[in-house]
């Protein structure tokens, strides 16, 4: 194995998420189509694996579901079976909540791809996203007080935060489903293509992350999530560490040679008119 190959993961250990792997990103695939992706104790073991190798690794995530009978869709929810079963020291030991938690403070941004129902823990996986591109086909909400239980994964606060009280409180307390359009409209969808060209867009979004300097990006992404009151002391102290970053100098400098050599080829054509 070479020494690039040794920091990729090893995709055919998964067996709920079909991993793909590249130099600056990773897509993980929901891939559980018998049950509609239902989110189980093995995907959540899985997507922890994801987690901690983007810890070491960083590098940008897109999260995606897969074809049900012949249509696409991200995630239907927890796996309702398994989840029934579960009792008080499950709920106290958070198991969804944590592994969404560590996946939204990945170092570098999330972007999830979503296609067809996102509901229940496939909604929260979503709002634990720092990006949520979508389909027409879109139907993403919170249904778990019609089950009994409250969508306890990071959905109680994340909406409002995302969304605003009112339209929280709708999805939340009525069980309101959003389509794609009113998800976009409420800021909880980005943007929204054809199904066909979804996985195009996200690939888009992570390429034009990919241009930015990394550790930037990486910093820019630790400030934005502070308390209000760590600002504006932490922007400072983060700029003082980019300020001394080689890839500061680098693409400063790199900007300058540009401006240079268009100013001097705007000049030269300038002449060349008057000759």
């Amino acid at each position: 194995m070479s020494a690039q190959d040794s920091t990729m993961l090893d995709a055919a250990s998964f067996s709920t998420l079909t991993v793909t792997e590249s130099p600056d990103r990773l897509h993980a695939q929901l891939d559980r189509p018998e049950v509609r992706n239902a989110i189980d104790a093995r995907m959540i073991t899985e997507l922890h694996a994801v987690c901690a190798h983007l810890e070491h690794h960083p590098k940008v995530l897109i999260l995606s579901g897969t074809e049900s009978g012949g249509k696409g869709i991200f995630a239907s929810g927890a796996d309702i079976a398994e989840l029934r079963e579960r009792r008080r020291a499950d709920a106290l030991r958070g198991v969804n909540s944590t592994a969404f938690e560590r996946l939204a403070k990945l170092p570098m941004p999330v972007i999830a791809a979503l296609d067809g129902y996102a509901l229940g823990g496939g909604a929260e996986l979503a709002w634990a996203a720092d990006f949520r591109l979508g389909t027409p086909e879109v139907k993403i909400g919170q249904p778990e007080t019609g089950l009994g239980i409250i969508p306890a994964a990071g959905a109680l606060w994340r909406l409002r935060e995302l969304a605003g009280e009112g339209i929280a409180k709708e999805i939340l307390l009525a069980g309101r489903i959003l389509d794609a359009q009113e998800a976009l409209e409420h800021g909880l969808l980005g943007a929204i293509h054809p199904t066909e060209g979804l996985l195009d867009a996200a690939h888009a979004l992570a390429d034009r992350i990919a241009k930015q300097d990394p550790l930037a990006v990486r910093i820019s992404k630790q400030v934005f999530a502070m308390p209000r009151e760590a600002h504006p002391q932490i922007d400072n102290l983060a700029q003082a560490i980019l300020f001394e970053s080689e890839a500061k100098f680098d693409r400063m400098q790199a900007f300058l040679d540009r401006r240079e050599a268009k100013a001097a080829a705007k000049t030269e054509s300038t002449s060349g008119e008057n000759r």
